[in-house]
């Protein structure tokens, strides 16, 4: 696959409408799939919390994950997404 100008230019607009969301958004609640797999996932890891207390509410309950992404995450993408963006400008055109 060829990368030219124009996907260049689209992933710099993604990169930085994505940013743009991360900075407008304070925090995301994940609905009850996404929490289950987050937790599956986060369970094969050694960081996990493996407390009698977490893995009762995830069979019982219906829990919803609140997550707060850090400040920079958003200055970065909107950064790297503009940047990109205009890189795609000063590309030659394919011929």
């Amino acid at each position: 696959m060829d990368i030219d100008r124009n996907r260049y230019f689209m992933f710099g607009v993604i990169l930085f409408l994505l940013g743009l969301q991360f900075r407008l958004v304070d925090s995301f609640v994940l609905n009850e799939n996404s929490t289950r797999a987050l937790y599956r996932f986060a369970q094969k890891s050694n960081l996990a919390d493996n407390s009698v207390a977490t893995n009762t509410y995830m069979q019982v309950g219906t829990p919803k994950k609140n997550m707060r992404p850090p400040n920079w995450l958003g200055f970065v993408l909107l950064t790297v997404g503009g940047v990109i963006s205009l890189h795609a400008m000063v590309l030659p055109r394919r011929q």
